[in-house]
């Protein structure tokens, strides 16, 4: 969890049914934009997944220890994301997206961002 984002009073998080990749949130409608909101991790994995890792790139097929390590990379950002949103008092997050790049060899930087919004009920 990231402490950086969260004060007793407010919630730990956005709910993850108020987030959508696409800009409107069904039955609802945007009140009010709080502004762009991100949540990034950066990793690496360890010697034995970087040996095996390179060990299955000769014989080739997916590495089962690199799809662990982005699913939680991605999964993470994502986490800090609805933690930063509910942190600058958004309800919903639109827009979301993903973006990943190598910072050096085999450590790698994945932030997850979208639009923090405040959002009602359409009535």
């Amino acid at each position: 969890m990231n402490e950086h984002f969260q004060t007793p009073t407010m919630p730990l998080q956005v709910a993850q049914e108020m987030t959508s990749t696409t800009f409107d949130l069904p039955g609802y409608r945007v009140v009010r934009t709080v502004g762009v909101v991100r949540g990034i991790t950066v990793r690496s994995a360890n010697i034995a997944k970087q040996f095996t890792g390179a060990f299955r790139t000769l014989v080739g097929g997916e590495i089962d220890e690199y799809v662990e390590l982005a699913e939680k990379s991605r999964e993470q950002a994502y986490v800090r994301l609805l933690q930063h949103a509910a942190a600058m008092g958004a309800n919903a997050v639109l827009g979301i997206r993903y973006d990943a790049n190598e910072l050096v060899s085999n450590m790698n930087e994945v932030i997850a961002y979208g639009t923090g919004v405040i959002v009602e009920p359409l009535r």
